[in-house]
């Protein structure tokens, strides 16, 4: 490996450079001002691996097209790894709170700061820069790989799921490795086992037909403003627990070796705390903030509108309000049934003064994998290698609903090797990646593969 590491070395710049190139493209997968953003970023991608010597191509999709690239020269005998990424990124309001563009990378204090910096350009391109090494130094990759890359991960994976299906036998492989998630810290590489589910909602509430003056109608008709407040604010109890009719049925308690193991990682509360800003840690009765943020199912508020938000006072009483909010799923929650018992509580909160619209929006399902299996070994070994370290056993809060499709459909085993941070600010203003970060993410993975040329299932 001294000549893959001396390569690295070598071209860490090219590679930084690289990554800004993709990062410059606005591939704001959610606007469909961004749609032709969106698929220069699939298509500069396409380039980039045809470059490296990968056969690449674009498949069509009903919404953003989907990368799909291979390099299968190493032999029927030798494993196959899908790599999975997204290229697409995230909205970057609010613009205001960026202290530059979030659409013109820049190195500071260690770390490039851009939209989809580790979200997850940066993780996946990591992937990329790996095989690049492997081909400048050997001609050759030690195992098979294929690429897919997709363009909406940040809208809820619309139309992977049915291309991954139609695509089984040409998608066959040993394991899938995905890189976007973070570690449980820096200098503390980790291999996540869970990752929530998700589902997401619209709720409009309807009062009057129109605005009104609040001084000839306030008191004589329902507020939307009022009414949805006092909704939200019954959807959990003053213990945190959320108040769905039979929302916790299936959620599977975390084992006591689990609860355990996480109270043994290095987790500073306080740390935590401050580095957000928050006055106080808050959340479920009864556990940790640990176990609330990776074992536990949430219900929050994302965003919320109505009425007049202009500079200045208008007496009005708004005609409409309207709120956003996800909900945070563990095994073994399935969204379809969690989405029917939310609609139906939200429609019986609503007062009879009000019509109550309920739009489901995206969602995925919890999943857990196997933290012993050879690939996931693979890659502990590959990251403790790279950061002289023990590689940790860790869930996650977020979603990455494709998981368990690959799951389910290619039969194989996945590995969550995250390359990130948690501090790296995912979806908010001046998201960023560690340099060393991204530079060990990209020798962890040549390593994996190296790993991976050994192993079977």
């Amino acid at each position: 490996m001294t000549d893959l590491m001396t390569y690295l070395a070598e071209h860490a710049d090219r590679h930084l450079e690289d990554l800004k190139e993709l990062l410059r493209i606005p591939s704001v997968s959610t606007d469909p001002a961004h749609a032709g953003d969106v698929r220069r970023a699939a298509e500069w991608l396409t380039r980039h691996f045809e470059g490296l010597g990968l056969t690449a191509e674009l498949h069509e999709t009903g919404g953003h097209p989907i990368v799909y690239a291979e390099w299968l020269g190493a032999g029927e005998d030798v494993p196959t790894v899908l790599v999975y990424g997204h290229y697409d990124v995230q909205p970057p309001d609010p613009l205001e709170e960026w202290v530059t563009g979030p659409f013109d990378p820049t190195v500071r204090d260690g770390q490039i700061v851009a939209r989809g910096a580790t979200d997850d350009k940066g993780q996946m391109f990591a992937h990329v820069k790996a095989v690049e090494a492997h081909m400048a130094v050997s001609g050759r990759l030690p195992i098979n790989i294929r690429f897919v890359i997709e363009g909406e991960e940040e809208v809820g994976s619309t139309h992977l799921a049915t291309y991954v299906a139609a695509n089984k036998e040409r998608l066959r492989c040993d394991a899938v490795v995905i890189s976007d998630s973070p570690m449980f810290a820096a200098g503390v590489p980790s291999i996540t086992y869970g990752l929530r589910g998700l589902t997401y909602f619209e709720v409009e509430v309807q009062g009057p037909a129109i605005d009104l003056h609040s001084g000839l109608y306030g008191g004589s008709v329902a507020n939307p403003i009022n009414v949805l407040a006092g909704m939200i604010a019954r959807l959990q109890d003053e213990g945190g627990r959320i108040t769905v009719p039979g929302f916790y049925d299936d959620v599977r308690e975390l084992t006591t070796q689990e609860r355990e193991e996480w109270a043994s990682l290095p987790f500073d509360e306080e740390g935590y705390r401050t580095g957000i800003g928050a006055n106080a840690l808050v959340g479920e009765e009864g556990y940790t903030t640990l176990e609330r943020i990776w074992g536990r199912p949430t219900l929050d508020c994302n965003g919320i509108v109505g009425g007049f938000t202009g500079e200045g006072a208008k007496t009005v009483l708004p005609a409409w309000a309207k709120v956003k909010f996800s909900s945070r799923l563990v095994p073994d929650q399935d969204p379809a049934d969690i989405e029917a018992k939310i609609e139906a509580w939200v429609k019986e909160l609503a007062p009879a003064s009000v019509r109550v619209k309920v739009t489901r929006m995206h969602g995925g399902r919890p999943v857990l994998v196997d933290p012993n299996t050879a690939a996931v070994t693979a890659a502990r070994e590959a990251l403790g290698e790279v950061y002289d370290a023990r590689a940790v056993n860790i869930r996650g809060g977020g979603s990455i609903p494709i998981v368990a499709d690959f799951s389910e459909l290619l039969e194989v085993p996945v590995v969550l090797m995250g390359l990130g941070l948690p501090d790296d600010r995912l979806h908010s203003p001046n998201e960023k990646f560690e340099l060393e970060c991204y530079y060990k993410g990209i020798a962890a993975a040549a390593l994996f593969y190296r790993n991976m040329a050994s192993v079977r299932g």
